[in-house]
């Protein structure tokens, strides 16, 4: 794609998102710059040609509409949809309290469909375009005290596979991003966390929130190095389903699916023995 490609960012008042539109429109890309809070973006009123500065709930349908709405008619087109808005929550399983749970499935799954529904009509009536999903290590391996947040990130792979398989015939191509912990807000004033820890979890899912906090501002991963990999994936013309981002990602990974596959491998006469017999 060339730099006129035009892309459509949820979730640019810090982390990927922000990163990211500074990286595209420093490129000479054109992309709709997006948060709930405009004035988190006005630095990018210094490109008044190339960037489209749009407040953005995920959560609001009349605003997902009329952000759709205002970038096809703005630049005729929405060429990359980058599923970003999100948020974690940290909590045990049984400390997770119900209106923190659904809040966040509500950001980070039904507002990703939203935004995903909502610009699927143009790219099917133009037979081009890409979704990138941001995903996480955590939507592939679960981890004690972030089980719901996994559940968010699960849910976003499921859909994703689901989705690239229905549109790659259309021309559409659906990545999702997969990253280990890197120095963004997420860990830092974006995450929330439950406040009724059990004590019984304190050396599982405490210990874990315990490290996330400790950890935060000290990960592995540099959020730049990550937006150029991103860039790379929207600009290949045979564009991965998934795309890991770290070391540790990638250790994790490897680990489950060995574990995994040995599991399944040990299973298997009782596996085979489920079905009619032939």
């Amino acid at each position: 794609m060339a730099d006129s490609t035009v892309w459509l960012i949820t979730g640019c008042s810090t982390g990927f998102g922000r990163e990211l539109a500074r990286a595209v429109l420093g490129r000479g890309g054109r992309v709709v710059v997006t948060a709930r809070d405009t004035g988190s973006l006005r630095e990018f009123e210094a490109f008044p040609e190339t960037a489209l500065i749009a407040a953005l709930d995920v959560n609001v349908p009349s605003q997902v509409e009329a952000v759709v709405g205002r970038a096809e008619g703005w630049f005729g087109r929405i060429d990359v949809l980058v599923n970003n808005a999100g948020y974690g929550y940290l909590a045990a399983i049984e400390e997770g309290e119900d209106a923190e749970v659904r809040a966040m499935f509500e950001t980070n799954v039904f507002g990703l469909i939203a935004m995903t529904k909502a610009v699927l009509p143009g790219m099917r009536a133009r037979r081009q375009g890409r979704i990138i999903n941001i995903s996480s290590l955590g939507g592939l391996v679960g981890f004690p005290g972030s089980g719901y947040y996994n559940a968010t990130k699960f849910a976003v792979e499921g859909l994703s596979d689901a989705l690239g398989k229905e549109t790659e015939h259309l021309g559409i191509r659906v990545t999702l991003i997969e990253p280990g912990p890197f120095r963004t807000d997420w860990a830092g004033r974006s995450l929330r966390q439950t406040k009724a820890a059990i004590a019984d979890y304190a050396t599982s899912s405490g210990a874990r929130r315990k490290g996330i906090n400790a950890n935060s501002g000290k990960q592995p991963g540099d959020p730049m190095r990550a937006v150029e990999a991103i860039i790379q994936v929207v600009q290949s013309p045979e564009p991965p389903r998934h795309l890991l981002l770290g070391r540790f990602a990638y250790e994790q990974v490897q680990d489950k699916l060995k574990a995994f596959a040995e599991e399944v491998e040990a299973q298997r006469e009782i596996t085979l023995g489920a079905d009619f017999p032939v």
